[in-house]
């Protein structure tokens, strides 16, 4: 419960995403960008900065971060350089990083978000490339620090806002925005959880009404929603203390704990003079050309807008399931490869909607780790469809395909799954249900049409499961 306080305070809020791109190799060299790999294995000396290597550019990481400029409606920089950022952290092996800051690749860009309040545009101010630095690992057990190189040289994007978000809900809105639109494009993954998108939020308060803004202060450190809402309720209240007190907020980078729910200070925030930047001297300029700005306008996807739009004119399912479905490209292109095989749309988006979400929550996985193939699951609704397996056992084999990938079809006859279409076993499994449940029969007979679900649940337990529902309820109906 925030508290109250005499002067009404107004949260100001701009974001640097760094984004890591989806390329096979890594910036400026031919290593790997595979994520896990052991320690210190996706390395060269390039990307471990030995004296005398020299960088070569990556086309693809140029094409991807032109690819999310123009799905955020930025300028592309015709002529952009690449610049270095001298520091010294022993996970920065040439003790500089290539960026970008005299001409980032995209400039001047906008998306638009919508929350509780309506639609609001956020300003993004620039994009820029740079190489990611390694990862320090602290062992605590025998008081030293390690340094592993993998990720040295992974190809970034920053994404810097306009300070033109005013909570945390325009930030999450924000964030899940980017993450979508990048998700579309293929340019990353975009998993908080595994580094390959991480935000740092600037914040800083000041007097509803004033317009200069407050003092900011750098939060690091964010891999989740979860985080990046609280770090910013956290921060807020810590600035509006200062000032009430009549102290002052100090610029500073400040690391948020998220399991003490607590940031502290790391350094004081470094200005761009603190970095001493030049123009990197072994990298030429990239001259972006209006054909090649083209080629990669030509190549965008359609955007989740453009597909609900299409999904609700083509396909005779609810708008609920529309926005579920696509909510992520992954999502979206299965359902449409299913129904292209089917051409079953309201069975598809059942499947998705039901099963799959279910499976997916309790296995804390996303749409894009999703297994099963189009074909699969178009087998799958033609099992159901044909009467081959009933509702029940097509659940139990929809698990197995969602951790597997199983050919439904092969699954079911391996496994001696198929329903059992015998009208005369099955009056005869019926006859002796009814005969050993006398009470249930008389219950039916006295009007309590509980009691039919009842015997037809002892129904399908003798069939094993595998009787079609249809059929018994009408046999014991006729029987009783």
């Amino acid at each position: 419960m925030s508290v109250q306080y005499a002067k009404q305070y107004e949260t100001v809020i701009g974001l640097e995403v760094h984004v890591e791109l989806a390329t096979k190799t890594k910036i400026f060299c031919g290593c790997s960008t595979e994520f896990g790999g052991a320690p210190n294995t996706h390395t060269c000396p390039v990307c471990t900065g030995m004296p005398g290597t020299l960088p070569v550019l990556n086309k693809q990481v140029v094409e991807y971060a032109m690819a999310v400029g123009l799905a955020t409606n930025c300028e592309i920089t015709r002529l952009c350089k690449f610049d270095r950022k001298n520091y010294f952290y022993p996970d920065n092996p040439q003790n500089y990083q290539i960026s970008q800051l005299y001409l980032p690749i995209c400039r001047n860009g906008h998306v638009e978000i919508e929350t509780a309040d309506g639609k609001k545009s956020v300003g993004i101010h620039e994009i820029h490339m740079e190489e990611d630095a390694g990862k320090l690992l602290h062992d605590e057990w025998e008081d030293c620090s390690l340094v592993d190189y993998n990720r040295s040289g992974v190809p970034l994007i920053e994404i810097v806002s306009e300070p033109d978000m005013r909570s945390a809900e325009e930030v999450i809105a924000y964030l899940e925005k980017l993450r979508m639109t990048i998700q579309y494009l293929g340019a990353s993954d975009c998993k908080l959880n595994e580094g390959s998108m991480r935000a740092d939020v600037n914040l800083s308060v000041r007097e509803v009404g004033a317009e200069r803004f407050g003092t900011r202060t750098e939060m690091k450190n964010l891999n989740s929603f979860r985080a990046i809402t609280h770090a910013i309720a956290h921060e807020r209240e810590r600035q509006i203390e200062l000032l009430e007190a009549g102290q002052q907020v100090i610029q500073e980078t400040r690391r948020w704990d998220d399991n003490k729910e607590y940031s502290y200070a790391m350094r004081s925030k470094e200005d761009a003079q603190d970095y001493r930047y030049f123009p990197d001297p072994d990298l030429v300029p990239v001259y972006i050309s209006d054909a090649w700005i083209a080629a990669i306008r030509d190549g965008l996807p359609e955007f989740r807008e453009e597909k609900m739009a299409r999904y609700k004119e083509v396909f005779d399912i609810p708008e609920y399931d529309i926005g579920i479905i696509t909510d992520t490209k992954h999502m979206a292109d299965l359902f449409e490869e299913t129904v292209a095989i089917c051409n079953q749309p309201k069975k598809v988006s059942n499947w998705l909607m039901g099963e799959t979400l279910r499976l997916l929550k309790e296995n804390g996985m996303d749409a894009q780790d999703i297994r099963f193939s189009p074909a699969n699951l178009a087998k799958l609704i033609a099992l159901v469809d044909g009467k081959k397996i009933n509702s029940s056992v097509a659940k139990e084999v929809f698990e197995v395909m969602f951790e597997k990938d199983v050919d439904p079809a092969q699954y079911v006859e391996e496994h001696g799954l198929k329903t059992v279409n015998d009208e005369d076993a099955l009056r005869k499994t019926i006859e002796e249900v009814i005969a050993a449940n006398p009470q249930s029969v008389e219950d039916y007979r006295g009007g309590k049409e509980r009691a039919l679900g009842f015997l037809v649940g002892q129904t399908m337990k003798a069939m094993k499961g595998k009787a079609d529902p249809g059929m018994v309820n009408r046999v014991l109906k006729e029987l009783l």
